[in-house]
């Protein structure tokens, strides 16, 4: 049965998810609730938020499900305090229309319904985008999600689908989901410190709540707040060097892409065939899938493969599997592209001398942020600096106003890494080093305190 929502939304009495992160999670409209129910939304459960990085910090089990509900809980509580305190008298005046708040709550809560199995490994591997299947689910009839939507009204689900896209007239409903500072962000920094026991990502988001406010062209944030906001980018810069960044997650996440590339290298070698069944995933090795093909994968169903596949006749599958589920990250050492890709070849062609293919057993990952931007018209970035308000109504551009935010601003911070297999780095027992220890040694000459560098330089 397909009836409309009654006018109000609400519900009789508000139901409530026990949270770590922000105590209680308040649930008051129907429409919302029933959008948790659904099974594309549950499916989140089976999703992790951090994907390979829970392989580092072990308490890092959360799922998108979890987030989800996060991302809703302070979009909710920023819609009752612009209610109360900006609320709009005339059009144009800046002010919050209430009348905005239901399409952004679903649309905080559905924001990243699209994401797959070990999302963005997935993604890189099978051309898959989940803002594009996010998208997809909300506007499909075929899903429960747009089902529940067309309640509200037959082009909600495409209002809803609009503010992820940001195409939503309204720029302050846009910017509380997507921006420098957004309620996406708020959470995942809060609830990804809180599970991996880090205080990188810890901020004052009572006081952040405080302090923002909407105007005309978007969202702002009152100049008595600049620290809280200050606080905010800091966070977010040491959790993606310490924790997002981390050098360990990356080698997980380098035998997971090449495990997945190497199943679909398989699957598409007429002289090689799988020992066990891999159904679900075909659509994916043939690049025909559908969007029911999709929402049938989760990370159960991936490694429940990856234990099969520890079995497989083929080696290179067996034992990037083996080492994926039995967490035996590749090791790293950091480079320079403009000096370092000679000596690269080098130790890429003494990998391979030692029987290793190097297009599964070496890689080069780089991974760079920018921990806050600002605009800059002789470029192409679209993003929506952080303004502060002063008591006057007049803004001013974060950085202009903070001497901290501008040591880091339009910076990218990272480094760029060489993975190989540990034995290379640091000899395992359980291996017959002997039978390459000339090439373990020609290798190891070429690394010294964790980084690449040319010896010939030293003599």
């Amino acid at each position: 049965m397909n009836l409309m929502y009654d006018d109000d939304q609400l519900l009789p009495i508000e139901q409530v998810f026990r949270d770590p992160v922000h105590d209680y999670i308040h649930v008051q409209h129907q429409v919302v609730l029933d959008l948790i129910n659904t099974k594309e939304f549950q499916r989140l459960r089976r999703i992790k938020q951090l994907g390979t990085t829970s392989f580092t910090f072990h308490g890092g089990e959360h799922s998108r499900f979890g987030h989800s509900l996060g991302v809703y809980e302070i979009t909710r509580r920023i819609c009752d305090k612009f209610a109360r305190n900006f609320p709009t008298k005339e059009p144009g005046d800046g002010g919050w229309d209430d009348g905005e708040r239901l399409v952004v709550l679903c649309a905080a809560l559905l924001h990243d319904i699209g994401h797959g199995p070990y999302s963005h490994t997935f993604e890189s591997i099978f051309q898959t985008n989940h803002e594009e299947l996010t998208i997809a689910i909300i506007l499909s009839q075929e899903t429960e999600v747009n089902q529940v939507l067309s309640r509200v009204s037959l082009d909600f689900p495409q209002k809803v689908a609009s503010v992820i896209e940001k195409t939503y007239p309204n720029p302050q409903v846009v910017q509380l989901i997507s921006s420098q500072i957004d309620a996406d962000r708020m959470d995942y920094l809060l609830r990804d410190a809180y599970f991996t026991g880090v205080n990188y990502g810890t901020f004052d988001l009572t006081r952040i709540l405080r302090v923002i406010r909407p105007y005309k062209d978007g969202i702002a944030f009152q100049i008595q707040g600049m620290h809280a906001v200050e606080d905010y980018i800091v966070s977010r810069y040491q959790m993606y060097m310490q924790v997002y960044f981390h050098r360990v997650s990356r080698g997980m996440e380098v035998i997971l892409d090449h495990l997945l590339k190497r199943a679909k290298k398989v699957y598409q070698d007429p002289s090689v065939s799988f020992k066990h069944s891999f159904s679900l995933l075909v659509p994916f090795f043939e690049g025909n899938f559908t969007l029911k093909d999709y929402l049938a994968l989760d990370d159960g169903v991936l490694n429940t493969y990856f234990t099969l596949w520890r079995a497989d006749q083929d080696p290179i599958l067996s034992d990037l599997s083996t080492r994926f589920l039995d967490r035996k990250p590749f090791k790293s050492v950091t480079f320079s592209k403009q000096t370092d890709e000679a000596i690269l070849e080098k130790l890429s062609k003494l990998i391979q001398e030692a029987g290793y293919d190097t297009d599964y057993y070496t890689a080069i990952n780089n991974s760079y942020d920018l921990p806050y931007d600002f605009y800059r018209p002789e470029t192409d970035n679209q993003i929506t600096q952080i303004e502060l308000m002063y008591p006057d109504g007049s803004f001013t551009e974060l950085s202009k106003a903070s001497a901290l935010v501008t040591s880091i601003a339009g910076k990218e911070y990272g480094d760029e890494r060489f993975y190989v297999p540990k034995e290379f780095l640091k000899p395992d027992k359980s291996v017959e080093i002997t039978l390459f220890e000339e090439l373990y040694t020609g290798f190891s000459k070429y690394i010294k305190n964790g980084a690449i560098y040319d010896p010939t330089k030293n003599e």
